[in-house]
């Protein structure tokens, strides 16, 4: 199946919203919408496509009303979720769903692409977990592409799992965040598989690695309250 959602925003009306598939949202605040999966999605073979455009302007937040889990299918174990964002100058978005766990024998692809234009701001978090209760055969790779002012700002790629890791290490959950503006320093945890990285074009992109996903929300709210986010 494939899905493909659309979300505007515009300045002085409510957000505009464009769904045909397996997924829909739903708007929950003045500049708030929740996504919500109206099929069982993503099962193999399927794909998502999710369009985020704030224009000159305009705030938005998108979030999610459950968790997505993604499943395989009879002879198809693949699936992905793709997400297009573009911030005009002076627009404010957030992206911030609850996870998605990927389960046994599932193997899911999720691919990021952001382009930022002059004053906007940008908040975008990504949480992974896999395997259900009892499960730890499943695997995701995520890749982020962010352009700031059409310059190539983050490059990254992440993959999960344990046939992607060594036997010394094979961490269930990843956090990601990426944020513009911001002007902080470096900064490694002291104790845990994570760090916020500040890219040479700007803003910062935070990795935390874990086996669990408290403690892993734990250590991205360290990091995130360490200096003064600016611009956010």
């Amino acid at each position: 199946m494939h899905t493909e959602v659309h979300l505007e925003a515009v300045k002085g009306r409510s957000p505009r919203i464009r769904a045909t598939g397996g997924m829909a949202a739903r708007q929950t605040g003045i500049d708030v919408l929740h996504l919500i999966s109206t099929a069982a999605t993503p099962l193999g073979g399927d794909t998502i496509d999710i369009h985020v455009d704030v224009g000159c302007g305009s705030t938005l937040t998108v979030l999610s009303v459950a968790a997505t889990l993604a499943l395989p299918s009879r002879g198809e174990p693949r699936s992905q979720l793709n997400w297009h964002i573009t911030v005009a100058d002076g627009a404010h978005l957030v992206i911030d769903p609850l996870p998605t766990i990927v389960a046994a024998h599932a193997v899911h692809h999720s691919n990021t692409m952001v382009s930022v234009a002059g004053s906007g701001t940008v908040r975008i978090c990504e949480r992974v977990q896999i395997g259900r209760f009892g499960e730890d055969n499943g695997v995701w790779s995520g890749r982020l592409n962010a352009d700031i002012d059409g310059i190539a700002a983050v490059r990254h790629q992440v993959q999960l799992g344990k046939q992607t890791h060594d036997r010394l290490g094979a961490p269930a959950v990843l956090i990601s965040e990426f944020c513009y503006p911001d002007d902080r320093d470096d900064l490694v945890h002291p104790t845990a598989a994570a760090a916020r990285l500040r890219p040479a074009a700007g803003g910062s992109l935070t990795t935390v690695l874990a086996d669990t996903m408290p403690y892993a929300e734990r250590v991205a709210g360290e990091l995130r309250s360490a200096g003064e986010l600016t611009g956010g």
